[in-house]
């Protein structure tokens, strides 16, 4: 049986980068967010409450479909992002606030549930945690031009939401790692630390770790 290690956190925290840095060291399989490939995406920034519903979905459903393939293969594999943010942090922030009606919440809840119950959950889930400013700063650099009018009081709700999720989430391992101070991605030391927490946390690493 492989190892299976997710990589959660808000809009450009960082997982997408984390995600192949690790599977390059350790050569764990990556599972990537489909977010270029995402027909629903920048029509959901301009206009929440029309396309909150497919957004979400169309997330569930390829989720669902990395996830599964994940626990079947045996392999060790990482992947950007969990099938379990997709409803504890943006559907139900969609609906606490309002752009997502009850009844599309309820029915993407109640498919999420027959989903997820069919699933292992990640061995490991590190959260990478990061203050608005440095996620405001880093949705400028990457350039995305949908996502540069994302709003302060929108990843507030979304920082809130991962609170409440990772506070309460018993059924994976959690290493939360504040994210403002270090640039994993262009500092070899800081991107150790990193890698060295994760391998800190495994039992028998040796099993999962290269010769």
């Amino acid at each position: 049986m492989g190892l299976y290690i997710a990589i959660s956190g808000s809009i450009a925290s960082g997982k997408t980068t984390l995600t192949k840095k690790l599977s390059d060291r350790f050569g764990w399989k990556p599972y990537y967010e489909s977010v270029k490939s995402n027909p629903y995406l920048e029509s959901f920034y301009s206009d929440m409450r029309a396309y909150a519903l497919p957004l979400q979905t169309y997330f569930l459903i390829n989720r669902f479909s990395d996830h599964k393939e994940i626990i079947s293969s045996g392999n060790s594999s990482i992947q950007d992002r969990t099938i379990y943010e997709d409803h504890e942090i943006f559907s139900r922030n969609l609906f606490l606030y309002n752009n997502m009606s009850e009844r599309d919440y309820m029915t993407y809840r109640s498919l999420f549930d027959i989903m997820t119950s069919y699933l292992k959950p990640p061995d490991l889930i590190i959260y990478l945690k990061a203050e608005l400013s440095t996620l405001k700063r880093r949705i400028i650099e990457r350039g995305r031009d949908y996502e540069q009018n994302i709003s302060l009081e929108y990843l507030r709700q979304l920082n809130e939401r991962y609170d409440e999720w990772i506070e309460s989430c018993d059924y994976s391992k959690i290493i939360t790692i504040p994210i403002d101070k270090l640039d994993f991605k262009n500092n070899e030391n800081d991107f150790n630390y990193i890698s060295e927490k994760i391998v800190a946390s495994l039992e028998q690493p040796e099993l999962f770790l290269p010769d």
